[in-house]
């Protein structure tokens, strides 16, 4: 009878999955009250809600005929319906790939909260305005002091303050150059939040986290409904679909490299780097406010390519395995401490090299 058991939940996973937490087809456990499929990392997650969400393995835990005849009754694709009917377009949905506190905050908005089903509950981050107190990182000290932070669409800017009771603002942060990315594991604190804007033609990085991941994942999410207004406004012919993307990115790839200078006899330097669309930036140290350097990347068709190698006559290197970016105006040399480094820093450039430029990137 339990193999049975298991063996028809398999089946009801096959025909109902949809997976909207993970997207990921191993979802081997399941929520018995609200009858949907999960991966095993977000079994966890729900188990936080247990008073809403009860969880089973779908082959290692026993199942009742009411239970199994529930599970097929609802799936991911029904209970979607009932609990994503009125997800904005600028909420962001997250995947098995995202961090904890985004796949929690979503669980939770959506079984706990049911924000989704009322738009009145999504007045923290969808109003054009938000007002609050973060966490912020010293730009010298890397200390992290509380700070009062505005969101005002119709100001078009986030802005933060000094001081609390302070009058004019520390820093004027433009919504349309502004994006935001998590970054726990750089940042070292779960609900670590990187937000970047122009400032003098260079990006500035400003890291802030709040202990409450809800209030967290609302200023984020509060962050993409401006910044997606904003796009609206400027390119009033786009559809949703064509402007999501440019609302917030994720960086494509990061980590340590070591570089050399232009002339290519200065001696190698491990730097900190991030592929931010078409930008390589690459910081002394993973939470400097500014880059130390940022280049360009374009397309193959204007004379970009990657190399899987260091010409020969270099020397100075420490780490073995290089990688040539070549452009129209010069060479740029990296090395990767490992082979698998190598490999996924040559894919992510890659990436951006096959991708055809846009007429506004020629602009940039």
């Amino acid at each position: 009878l339990f193999m049975l058991c298991a063996d028809h939940l398999l089946m009801l996973k096959t025909k109902r999955q949809n997976d909207r937490e993970t997207t990921k087809l191993l979802s081997l456990w399941a929520s018995y009250t609200l009858g949907v499929f999960v991966c095993h990392s977000c079994s966890g997650l729900h188990r936080n809600i247990a008073q809403i969400s009860k969880v089973k393995s779908l082959i290692l835990d026993p199942w009742t005929p009411s239970e199994l005849e529930f599970m097929d009754s609802v799936g991911n694709n029904a209970a979607k319906a009932i609990y994503e009917q009125l997800v904005p377009a600028f909420y962001y949905c997250p995947t098995f790939k995202d961090c904890t506190v985004l796949r929690d905050q979503w669980i939770r908005a959506k079984y706990e909260r049911k924000e989704f089903l009322c738009v009145e509950k999504q007045e923290p981050y969808s109003a054009g305005y938000r007002e609050g107190f973060l966490w912020k990182r010293g730009r010298d000290n890397g200390q992290y002091l509380s700070r009062k932070f505005i969101l005002s669409e119709r100001e078009g800017v986030l802005k933060y303050f000094n001081k609390h009771d302070a009058k004019e603002p520390k820093a004027i942060m433009k919504i349309n150059t502004l994006n935001a990315t998590f970054q726990p594991s750089k940042m070292g604190t779960a609900h670590g939040l990187q937000i970047t804007y122009l400032k003098d033609n260079s990006t500035r990085n400003v890291f802030v986290y709040h202990e409450d991941g809800k209030e967290i994942v609302d200023w984020f999410n509060g962050i993409r409904a401006a910044r997606l207004r904003y796009l609206q406004v400027a390119f009033p012919l786009a559809l949703n679909s064509e402007l999501l993307p440019k609302v917030t990115r994720n960086y494509l790839k990061e980590g340590y490299m070591e570089k050399t200078g232009p002339k290519h006899t200065e001696g190698f330097k491990k730097r900190w780097f991030t592929i931010d669309d078409r930008r390589l930036l690459y910081f002394k140290d993973p939470l400097d406010a500014y880059a130390r350097g940022e280049v360009f990347i374009g397309s193959q068709e204007n004379g970009y390519i990657v190399l899987p190698n260091l010409p020969s006559t270099i020397q100075g290197y420490h780490w073995p395995f290089g990688i040539t970016i070549v452009t129209p105006d010069r060479k740029f040399l990296f090395a990767c401490e490992t082979e698998v480094e190598q490999k996924e820093w040559i894919t992510a450039f890659l990436t951006v090299i096959n991708r055809p430029m846009l007429p506004q990137e020629y602009a940039g």
